[in-house]
This record gives structure tokens, sequence and C-alpha cells, in this order.
């Protein structure tokens, strides 16, 4: 059985996923910033070999004590698994997110997995031997709209995680990526509170619908414990993927995308995200006024 440290374990997938590998056995170190909540998740698991940390991936002095932590907790050997799955998206137009929560999902999403992954590196490197299990998304691969800066942070987490697995292999190290789809989480409910800010956005009455209809949408979302088996998967397999969907139905995705001319492509997206003028309640008029005089000045 493995020593498994994961990120972000307070709610969510790191929290199934920390409750499910120490239930097959695994000495699991639970991490996440609130205390409160790794309490709680300690005393569910009861009698499992289930270690609880506070780490915040976006302070270097949290992730130093993570590293003196985890050294204490196994005598020294440090990790065999290290699960990067703190992360957090704000939806909204891409051009409409401010600086600030652009920054703030790189420096958990992106920046954060990084730290967190080089601190823990060297001791596996000397070993080694060891494995890093990034949770991504499938919008790691697919952008939809409102959903464009969390979906780049998963997009660099994709490169970044395929330039690991290329450089860390020879010292025995395997980098693998977890996707997960539309998965049953508090994920969809921090993400559209962005969208309540944008009441005086040009996207406001298409913003308005999508939200309504992303709340329906979450009954066909799937529970947590499939990517927790997914990880699983890729904690034990002798040589693992390079990537696990899941639920696996979703590679049926990135198939119909490829096969999908991209003309084809947007026109759906835009119908599916209310983009459209009637979607986004412009006036008429005023945009054949504007084409009209496009047309003009480009006769001209």
């Amino acid at each position: 059985m493995k020593t498994v440290l994961v990120t972000g374990a307070t709610a969510g997938i790191g929290r199934m996923t920390a409750l499910y590998l120490a239930q097959q056995g695994h000495h699991v170190i639970a991490t996440g910033r609130k205390v409160a909540e790794l309490a709680a998740l300690k005393r569910e698991a009861g009698p499992l070999k289930l270690d609880t940390l506070s780490l915040d991936v976006t302070s270097e002095p949290s992730i130093a004590a993570a590293v003196r932590a985890v050294a204490d907790l196994t005598g020294g050997r440090g990790l065999d698994v290290l699960v990067n799955n703190a992360g957090f998206g704000v939806l909204g137009p891409t051009s409409e997110i401010s600086d600030a929560e652009m920054r703030r999902q790189y420096d958990t999403n992106v920046f954060g997995l990084m730290a967190v992954t080089r601190a823990f590196i060297p001791s596996m490197r000397d070993r080694g031997q060891g494995r890093i299990i990034n949770v991504s998304s499938i919008g790691g691969r697919i952008t939809l709209p409102y959903f464009g800066v969390y979906n780049s942070t998963k997009y660099a987490v994709e490169s970044l995680s395929d330039a690991l697995r290329y450089e860390l292999r020879p010292f025995g190290i395997d980098v693998v990526l977890i996707e997960p789809g539309v998965i049953r989480t508090n994920f969809e409910a921090t993400a559209v509170q962005g969208l309540q800010a944008m009441t005086a956005s040009p996207y406001a009455a298409a913003l308005a619908k999508y939200d309504q209809m992303s709340k329906s949408a979450d009954r066909l979302a799937a529970n947590p414990i499939v990517i927790a088996k997914a990880i699983q998967r890729a904690v034990t397999a002798r040589r693992p993927s390079a990537r696990y969907v899941a639920p696996r139905w979703n590679a049926g995705l990135f198939w119909f995308r490829a096969l999908t001319p991209t003309r084809v492509w947007d026109w759906s997206m835009r119908r599916m995200s209310f983009l459209t003028s009637k979607g986004l309640k412009l006036d008429s008029s005023r945009r054949e006024v504007v084409v009209g005089s496009a047309a003009h000045d480009a006769a001209a």
C-alpha cells in the first residue's frame, strides 16, 4: 500500500478521494486550508490510516511546513504518491473577469500545483520512484463559453503535466492526469457566484439563462466516487496511463470535437450558452445600423 498526499481534501473530489484511498488500505495524508473540515474528515475516517495537515498551496511557508510534516509522518521516507487536486473556478465571459480573479485562479490551479509538486519531487527523485497525479478536467482539452479562464488553467496543467512526464520518467517518477467531466460537487455553486456580479454586463441576459440551465443540468452530474476510483487506478497501476477520463464515456466528447467542423462546433457552443442576438437581447435596429455602416465603409 502507498503513502498518498491529497491536496484540496476538505470537500468534493478531494474529500471523497482521501476517504476512498484510506478505505483501500493506503496511508492517506489529507490536506487543505479549512482546519475544521479537516478535523471532521479525520473523525469520519475513524480507524482508517488517514492523517490531516493544514496546507495552503499558494503559501511557500505552508508548503515547506507540510514537507517537514510528511517527513515526520513517514519516518523520513516521503511520499509514494502526490495527488494535486486543489483548485477552483470562477465563471463568466472571459473579457469580463477581473485581473484579480484571473490571477487568483492561476495562483491556485497552476502556480500552487507546481509549487507543491516541486517541493515533493526531490525526495521521490532521491528514492528513484514516485508518482504525481494531477487533477485536470475535460475542460483542459475542450474550451467552453464562460469557462475560458478556468479552462485555460487546466490547459496549462495538461501541458505542464506532459512536460513533467517526459522529464521525470528517467528518475522513476510517473506523472498522470485525471480528467473529470461534470461531477456533483460544490464546484458549480462556487463558480457561478461570479455571474451574480455581472448584472450590468452586456452578457447579463444570457448569463441569467445559462445559470438556470446549469442548475438543471446538475442532475446529470456524476458522483465524485467515479473520480476517486479513477485516482485509485492511477495510484496502483504498475504502468499508469498518461490520462484517465472519468466518467469514461466523456472520452467520446474528444472524438466528437475532433470530427466536428469548427464553424459547426462554434455555432452549437453559442446556442448552448445563449450567445445569440436573442439570448443577449441585442438591439436589432442598432445592429443593422452598425452592419450597414460597416458595409458602407468597406465599399468606400
